[in-house]
């Protein structure tokens, strides 16, 4: 209970509000601890009030070697002194004693004034600041002078949110926060915390029940299966990617050659010698960046690299939505990596998933006891598919949330593009749910309105504020305009996964050559939807798993032919309209699948087959960048013409890919028949040569082709006027050049 003295009567605080207090219940602790000037003094007496439970006796050090006790006003540890004659400001620190005779000496938290402005506050509840990263979160900095980290947390029903952590031996009664108005956020400015610290939020909930919870704005985390959260500058790296930021602000993406090697860091190399550990953010620097410019690749994909609490989940089932894992190294150790990618003319894409959260209990989940980044009916705030939880689109708060976090990565890390997960998920409200498992939308159909307004959104703040960046959606329907402006009514995304010929695509190269020409359609049909949106075409991590088999485990026949068969996919992945992904490993050409649990299998190089292959890779790769055919009018019906594709008997395709610089033929024998004196029209007269032949013996093959160089001859076919009679290898792609 509270001790009537002098001093109580003097500093006016009334005895509910030192119960809330003590009870760990007050929204407003600084309205009675720190300092507080006494108006009728003239600023003269300054009443300083600290609280710990635990302590016996307590006391004021100011002036370097002045010591005031402090008189014990609530049993419940909360102490006050006045300093006289004194104007405040002052620096001073609060010294606790114990019954065992221990100490603890601090600054006090209390005597700083809060660092979130109004405007903070009304774009934050508006869910339009887009730099929230900069104001919520722990932020080193100095107050008065004074070196600490300023803690804001969005916790609106709660009765009481603490700082907890190394530096208060994780003991919620010691530093809560305050409320900033009707915000929902809570603030406090602790002083000498160094970088390095682990925290999290401790939150009482209005059932009284205490919630540890990590900080949905921590940049750093503590090593799975740890949870904490952890201090971090911001500021220390320096970036020596000058160079590729201006070029890349000026640089038109979809005009651009974009090859993408998709990766998940933690299974791409490991070191055996060492008890199979990961590569570090740093050794991959040295290594992954050199093999990806090998082969041409243009961008390196990262399957999701936000922290993440089930190796299994591969990334997708986030928890630290702006720290980089720390499985692997520092948040700079990951910054240092995306600076040597640039610094070697290699671009970054980070696979973001603003779709679901785990339901892991340190994370989003019942935040501050209540269903905060979520619904509370079920049928709409979760994925039965994943078991995960749904971010409630309808709350400004959240939709801000995401929304900063996707333009962080962009700009605290210089990532270039951002491919954003399980975009179907997010458009429709019974995806993957049953009759009664889903709640329609306002109209009464099955399109989730508000996250649609998000999706828009984001795609307008990543191309307003980072020019020459890009997103691409992952979305697995038949939606229209997802790369569509948003001024035209569409989503606005950069790019869209071509998942209708990534499926087709592999469903023909699965089948015996024998029985290829009954599914000559499979090849060709996606041509008719080519242009309704800027496709990437994906051969991913998800068509090498749970039982899908390698993509050479697809291939049919003998070993040869396996082979044959995917230089001939690859040969037609990155000769058909559209950009290029592969996912890591695919230069391998493994018999099995992908294991997240180990590492790939380098082992394998040394195979002759493979090796051709590889060599086969690295040339299409340098070819692919090297001709704008291949990709400056991908998205421009200009950039593409059959020259035959209904020979489906023979299994035989051709077609041209164009650009204001010039054209390439391309001719594709989908069978193991060698085939003579095939004739071919062409769109000049000149000689052609042999930019490629799948079948040379340098990647593995039998050598069948044209000497190099074909002449053309005054025959029309094909509605030209001219044509070229060729040698079709087995199972081999030509690509035909003009002289």
């Amino acid at each position: 209970m509270v001790r009537k003295t002098p001093l109580d009567i003097l500093s006016h605080p009334s005895a509910e509000e030192v119960e809330q207090l003590v009870a760990g219940e007050s929204r407003d602790p600084h309205k009675i601890l720190g300092a507080h000037p006494l108006e009728d003094s003239g600023g003269k007496t300054v009443v300083i009030r600290s609280l710990h439970p635990d302590a016996s006796e307590a006391e004021i050090r100011f002036d370097k070697d002045k010591i005031l006790p402090m008189t014990r006003i609530h049993e419940g540890g909360l102490f006050a002194a006045a300093v006289k004659g004194k104007q405040w400001p002052f620096p001073y620190k609060v010294r606790f004693t114990f019954p065992d005779g221990g100490v603890w000496e601090r600054k006090d938290p209390y005597a700083f004034l809060p660092t979130l402005g109004e405007m903070d506050l009304y774009l934050h509840g508006e869910g339009t600041h887009k730099r929230l990263y900069e104001r919520l979160g722990a932020h080193m900095g100095t107050q008065d002078g004074h070196p600490g980290v300023t803690f804001a947390v969005w916790a609106p029903n709660a009765r009481r949110v603490s700082i907890v952590g190394d530096f208060n031996r994780w003991d919620g009664r010691l530093y809560p926060m305050r409320t900033m108005g009707s915000s929902g956020i809570w603030e406090l400015f602790v002083p000498d915390i160094e970088p390095g610290a682990v925290y999290k939020f401790e939150i009482k909930a209005l059932d009284g029940a205490l919630r540890l919870k990590a900080d949905p704005y921590a940049f750093a985390m503590e090593i799975p299966p740890k949870s904490g959260s952890v201090i971090w500058d911001t500021c220390k790296y320096k970036w020596g990617d000058g160079e590729w930021m201006s070029e890349r602000s000026l640089r038109e993406p979809r005009r651009s050659p974009l090859a993408v090697y998709e990766v998940h860091l933690g299974s791409w190399m490991r070191i055996e010698k060492d008890g199979g550990r990961w590569l570090t953010y740093r050794e991959l620097a040295d290594r992954l960046v050199k093999h990806v410019k090998e082969f041409g690749y243009t961008h390196i994909e990262l399957m999701p690299v936000a922290e993440h609490p089930f190796d299994g989940s591969w990334g997708y089932q986030v928890t630290g939505y702006f720290a980089p894992t720390a499985r692997y190294g520092t948040p700079d150790d990951f910054r240092l990596f995306v600076d040597v990618c640039h610094r070697n003319g290699i671009g970054v894409i980070l696979d973001w998933v603003p779709a679901h959260f785990p339901k892991d209990d340190h994370s989003l989940r019942w935040f501050d006891g209540t269903a905060l980044y979520e619904h509370l009916d079920p049928r709409q705030g979760e994925q039965p598919e994943w078991g995960t939880l749904v971010f409630n689109f309808g709350r400004n708060e959240v939709r801000n949330f995401l929304l900063a976090n996707a333009l962080f990565w962009l700009d605290e890390y210089h990532i270039d593009g951002l491919r954003v997960d399980a975009v179907a998920s997010m458009l429709y409200l019974d995806y993957s749910k049953k009759s009664g498992e889903w709640v329609p939308n306002r109209f009464g159909g099955n399109e989730n309105l508000e996250a649609i307004e998000f999706l828009r959104r984001l795609n307008e703040a990543v191309y307003g504020q980072f020019p020459g960046c890009f997103t691409i959606a992952e979305e697995s329907t038949s939606w229209q305009g997802v790369t569509l402006p948003t001024y035209l009514g569409g989503l606005g995304f950069g790019f869209k996964w071509n998942m209708g010929w990534m499926h087709d695509t592999l469903r023909y190269f699965g089948k015996d050559p024998i029985h290829r020409s009954f599914h000559h359609n499979d090849l060709t049909f996606s041509m008719l939807y080519a242009y309704s949106e800027n496709f990437v075409l994906p051969l991913s991590h998800d068509e090498v798993v749970h039982g899908k088999k390698s993509l050479l485990g697809k291939m049919p026949g003998d070993r040869w032919q396996k082979f044959a068969n995917l230089r001939l996919l690859m040969a037609y992945l990155y000769s058909f309209p559209g950009k290029k992904l592969l996912f890591m490993g695919a230069e391998l050409a493994p018999d099995d699948e992908w294991n997240h649990d180990c590492g790939l299998d380098w082992r394998i190089e040394g195979d002759p087959l493979r090796r051709g292959f590889q060599k086969f890779l690295k040339d299409i790769g340098a070819l692919y960048r090297e001709n704008p055919a291949f990709w400056e009018s991908d998205h421009d019906p200009q950039g593409f013409s059959w020259i035959d594709c209904r020979d489906w008997r023979q299994s035989v395709v051709s077609y041209i890919r164009s650009c204001s610089r010039g054209h390439l033929v391309c001719v594709f024998n989908l069978t193991p028949v060698m085939r003579h004196n095939y004739r071919v029209g062409t769109p000049e007269a000149s000689a052609y040569i042999e930019r490629l032949n799948t079948d040379s013996e340098l990647y593995g093959g039998g050598n069948v082709g044209n000497l190099g160089e074909v002449h053309v001859a005054p025959i029309p076919f094909h509605c030209y006027p001219q044509s070229v009679s060729l040698t079709l290898p087995p199972l081999g792609c030509l690509i035909l050049e003009p002289r």
